[in-house]
């Protein structure tokens, strides 16, 4: 008997030992103080974080450096954040997905048409930086595609029916005078981007020296002589036509249809010949020849 009241007064001294134990757990369940209570909070701690969201979905993954954009079109302007490590090309399938314009209709612009094959970190794309995109939707396409692809054919089978332009009195009194003493150095057989200075070393229809500067933040072509600067919108600019000068077909004569007849060609004589296409594609938009 003695043995078991002693028994009873030990017990009697375990509440206040047990008061302590529900801490052990901390938020786990209130297990008690059992070792498996103990380890409990260790697993807790070992869970990893549930991912953290990004705003316009999809762009993040772990381990990848995401860049602040302010993408700009029409008007609208959209907050993006996209992986620098990504290319021109996925960042406009990216833009597509914000305005429902087709990547073979945009043209993005950052220091210049943005290149697709590099990544945006190899262009120094940095937080904050403003991407600008031109280009029109399909059904806007439709409806002003048709009269300029009207025109261009117009104007090629005229141009089948004449003699070279090159030899006619009007091109031939200023190819006469020969290049200028600063025309711009030719690349024969190869087709390049548009530099990032203005194409100058060129002569109009006058024979007075002339220069062209693409805006493309503001989808404008400037055309500069000594006398004054025309900043004509590239949308403005009907078609544009070109031939190889004959005996110097590095170079080519250009000119840019400022209206709806022949009558308003602008002529640019001695383009050089790497920079046709990329002028072509500038002013007209790829899609045209889609």
């Amino acid at each position: 008997m003695a043995a078991a009241a002693s028994a009873a007064a030990d017990g009697a001294e375990e509440p206040g030992m047990e008061a302590e134990a529900p801490e052990l757990p901390l938020g786990c369940g209130g297990e008690g103080g059992s070792p498996a209570a103990g380890r409990s909070p260790e697993g807790e701690e070992r869970r990893d974080p549930p991912p953290a969201s990004v705003s316009n979905g999809g762009d993040a993954e772990s381990g990848k450096e995401l860049v602040e954009l302010k993408v700009i079109w029409n008007k609208n302007k959209y907050d993006v954040k996209f992986c620098l490590d990504s290319t021109g090309a996925e960042l406009k399938q990216k833009i597509h997905s914000l305005t429902g314009l087709p990547p073979a209709m945009q043209k993005v612009m950052f220091k210049g048409l943005l290149p697709e094959e590099k990544t945006l970190r190899e262009i120094k794309v940095t937080n904050g930086a403003k991407i600008m995109v031109v280009g029109s939707t399909i059904n806007d396409v439709l409806a002003v595609n048709t009269p300029k692809e009207a025109a261009q054919q117009e104007v090629k089978a005229e141009e089948n029916k004449k003699e070279p332009l090159c030899r006619q009195k009007q091109h031939r009194k200023v190819l006469d005078k020969g290049k200028p003493d600063d025309v711009m150095p030719s690349v024969k057989g190869v087709q390049e981007r548009l530099p990032t200075v203005p194409l100058s070393g060129m002569y109009n229809k006058s024979g007075g020296k002339v220069r062209l500067t693409f805006k493309l933040e503001q989808d404008q072509l400037w055309i500069g002589t000594k006398e004054r600067t025309e900043k004509l919108p590239m949308g403005s600019i009907k078609n544009v036509v070109s031939e190889p000068i004959e005996g110097h077909e590095d170079y080519h004569m250009m000119a840019f249809q400022l209206g709806p007849t022949e009558a308003s060609y602008y002529w640019v004589y001695w383009v050089p010949t790497q920079y046709v296409d990329a002028i072509k594609d500038t002013v007209l938009g790829k899609w045209q020849y889609f």
